[in-house]
């Protein structure tokens, strides 16, 4: 047996960080160091200096190889040693505060390895710092172990010049056997983790994704050197701070960081900007991964084989593994586990835990929730499926294999058979006194439009990213969620065929308004009641009873969505485009990516942007062909979907129009039509605001809520009296209706509209 430990030559202690063989012809083992670090005019130091450094405890082999910059003051510098050469860059007696925590510039009570040293850094009470190049006003203090190989990869999935394959780190996400492993880079968001991982069949894409990840790793630094060269050091940013810390090895550490107590940092990248600081804090444990801008990770937090996106949260004891976290999320308290989350992720309670899935953003996991938590098979190979604003109820578990279209709300329950549940924004229920499964359609449109206009508004408001790399439609009514209405109401009018339903008065297009705004008060159905249900198969993996619930209604107010998504979507484009003329602008809607009409039917939620398929396709055929071949520009080709985005879903809302009205000639191509569907909208929109208000206050009206206190007057201050977000939605509804008004007098200058 090989021995742990081995006794080599002192005199070589600092030196040799890059073996022989690995060395370019004519390059020395700094060839990436100096690649790396900003170049100052580092000098030798005096025989004076040398002098007043020992006299205070320091001790170095070789003094040669210690450089300085002007000034310095060799006082600022007690009880060090040094290592291998050592570069300090200006050093005068000056006090660096972040916070409430001070502490004056130099270097004490250390160990420093051939390592770069910016100006005005203090360093003190350091049991090793090896091979790592710190920037400029950083403080680093008590931490045991600031180390770096000379083999370091910083968290990305590559191999060193030398090492075997399996020596490369894969994060298996989605599933628990492997199957959908990728591989991590600093620059990594969730459109590259859906691109790698969801196509699978397509072998020539992934293996050069694995190629452009090997080729183009983002942590270089310089533009000569190839990601798989060994000898890249550590570096930390200018102004980081990091402190009371025990092992960081191999962390890449961005400008403005601030690390305080963590256990164990290794194989990371932090990526932090001083507009966008990353934070990691006490008794955390981060391995083999990438940390985003602006991100969070405190108390106790864990995280292996991951991917965190900018403006994240992880914290109070959550454990992220195998996963990618996309922007603007918050995990605590928790178990994430084999999973591809999307931005707009909530899930913060101790007892809930997701395992081998793709949430599709803007989602919110309850207390108690186990989603995947096992299999109704022998493998361990299922996988769940969800659309954007999941939300599974308390204490629900779910099996795998399951799929949820968009923005539905499962009930609190143990759902015994995996699911697939193709009706957007529906409520789901698993009825255990009549053993069946119960699925409400449109249950959000119907009953709950405070939570649907608030996650959308919340998504919105809680984005506090400087720079948005990766794009996120916020919208519950977009292409994606309205192709998934428009295929729900095909399946529901099929059941009702099957069923020998009358279905007549649920297919007139051309009053869809009028038809969806009285179904509240229509007395031929109860709607109240349990006897409107439809019998339907093919919800639940069992052959016990699966019912729809108010069917008739769901299909009004399936339609309903539609013409409001395609109004609001046509008024937006044409605000934004003022000079257009309404016959510009209808000729404009016409046309399609090979100028011929027609619905584009295929979208996909790429990482939370939402695009065309055949965008997505032709980006990677330029990707299997090499014309596409690194990250930046894949990204690129992401922002050029967005940029077309703004035309692709108003055309797409525009057929949607015409899809709803059953018409081959579009019916508000004429001025005066599309002026009346303007003031239809304008309607919607205040019903919008109303039944927003209507939700919320059956909570502000429940007698129940004012039980724990004293008075009215005490509640009032507490609660408040009415929801902020109430108030907002009236605002939104005044404000569209006046922009209607305006596109009204635009379209038709010769008519007067209030």
């Amino acid at each position: 047996m090989e021995k742990e430990v081995s006794v080599l030559q002192s005199e070589r202690y600092g030196y040799d960080f890059v073996p022989p063989e690995y060395l370019p012809p004519g390059k020395d083992e700094y060839w990436l160091r100096n690649g790396q670090s900003a170049q100052r005019p580092w000098r030798r130091l005096t025989a004076g200096e040398v002098e007043t450094l020992r006299r205070n405890g320091s001790f170095a082999p070789d003094w040669e190889k210690v450089f300085v910059c002007d000034p310095f003051e060799p006082a600022l510098i007690k009880n060090v040693s040094f290592y291998g050469l050592v570069r300090i860059g200006v050093l005068r007696n000056v006090l660096l505060r972040h916070h409430d925590f001070e502490v004056p510039a130099g270097i004490r009570n250390s160990v420093l390895v051939s390592c770069d040293v910016g100006d005005d850094v203090a360093i003190q009470d350091c049991s090793l710092v090896s091979h790592y190049i710190i920037g400029d006003s950083c403080v680093i203090s008590r931490v045991d172990e600031l180390v770096a190989t000379n083999h370091s990869k910083f968290g990305s999935g590559i191999v060193k010049d030398g090492e075997k394959e399996d020596l490369r780190i894969w994060i298996d996400v989605m599933n628990e056997a492997g199957g959908r492993s990728i591989l991590a880079f600093p620059e990594m968001i969730c459109a590259d983790a859906f691109l790698w991982a969801c196509y699978r069949d397509d072998g020539e894409l992934t293996n050069a994704l694995k190629k452009i990840t090997q080729e183009s790793a983002g942590f270089s630094g310089n533009g000569f050197a190839k990601p798989g060269s060994r000898g890249f050091y550590g570096t930390i940013g200018s102004c980081a701070v990091i402190k009371s810390c025990r092992i960081i090895k191999d962390v890449m550490v961005g400008e403005g960081a601030y690390i305080k107590g963590a256990n164990k940092l290794k194989n990371i990248t932090v990526l932090s900007s001083l507009e966008e600081a990353a934070q990691i804090g006490e008794g955390v444990e981060l391995v083999n991964g990438i940390v985003g801008y602006g991100s969070r990770v405190f108390y106790g937090s864990k995280a292996v084989r991951f991917v965190i996106g900018r403006n994240c949260n992880l914290k109070y004891g959550a454990r992220l593994i195998h996963s990618v976290l996309g922007d603007n999320s918050t995990v605590s308290c928790c178990e994430i586990l084999n999973n591809l989350v999307f931005p707009g992720h909530e899930q913060h309670h101790n007892n809930s835990f997701l395992i081998a899935s793709l949430i599709g953003g803007m989602s919110n996991m309850a207390a108690g929730a186990t989603i995947g938590s096992n299999h109704n098979s022998r493998a361990n190979d299922g996988e769940i499926r969800a659309g954007r604003g999941f939300w599974p109820g308390l204490s629900v578990t779910l099996k795998h294999p399951s799929r949820f279209a968009a923005f539905c709300l499962v009930v609190k329950g143990d759902y015994p058979y995996e699911l697939n549940i193709t009706l957007p924004f529906s409520l789901v229920n698993n009825n255990v006194r009549r053993d069946r499964l119960e699925v409400m359609p449109a249950y959000f449109w119907m009953y709950n439009l405070y939570a649907l206009e608030r996650n959308s508004w919340k998504t919105l408001n809680r984005d506090k990213r400087l720079i948005k790399a990766q794009h996120i439609e916020t919208d519950y009514l977009a292409p994606d969620t309205a192709e998934e209405i428009i295929a729900a109401l095909g399946m529901i009018e099929q059941w009702m065929k099957d069923s020998g339903w009358d279905i007549a008065e649920l297919s007139r297009g051309d009053t869809v308004g009028e038809q969806a705004t009285d179904a509240d008060e229509d007395p031929e159905y109860d709607y109240s009641g349990d006897e409107e249900v439809l019998a339907v198969r093919g919800l639940e993996r069992h052959s016990r009873p699966e019912v729809i619930l108010k069917p008739r209604r769901a299909v009004l107010a399936y339609r309903e969505m539609l013409f409001y998504y395609g109004m609001k979507t046509v008024v937006e484009y044409m605000e934004a485009h003022p000079k257009k003329s309404f016959a510009e602008f209808t000729a404009e809607m016409e046309g399609s990516e090979k100028n011929a009409p027609g619905r584009v039917t295929e979208w996909v939620n790429l990482g939370g942007q939402i695009a065309p398929a055949f965008r997505l396709d032709g980006l990677r055929d330029g990707i299997r062909t090499g014309k596409v071949s690194s990250w930046e520009a894949i990204h690129a080709a992401y922002d050029g979907f967005f940029s077309a985005y703004p035309l692709d879903k108003t055309r797409h809302g525009w057929e949607t129009l015409r899809w709803l009205e059953n018409k081959a000639t579009h019916p508000f191509t004429l001025p005066e039509r599309f002026a009346e569907a303007l003031d239809r909208a304008a309607m919607l929109q205040e019903k919008i605001a109303g039944e927003v208000y209507a939700s919320r206050a059956k909570d502000f009206h429940d007698p129940f809520r004012g039980i724990t206190y004293r008075n009215d007057d005490e509640m009032k201050k507490v609660a408040g009296s009415e929801s902020p977000f109430v108030k907002l939605a009236r605002e939104k509804s005044a404000a569209f209706k006046e922009r209607t008004n305006s596109l009204k007098r635009r379209i038709v200058p010769d008519q007067s509209r209030n």
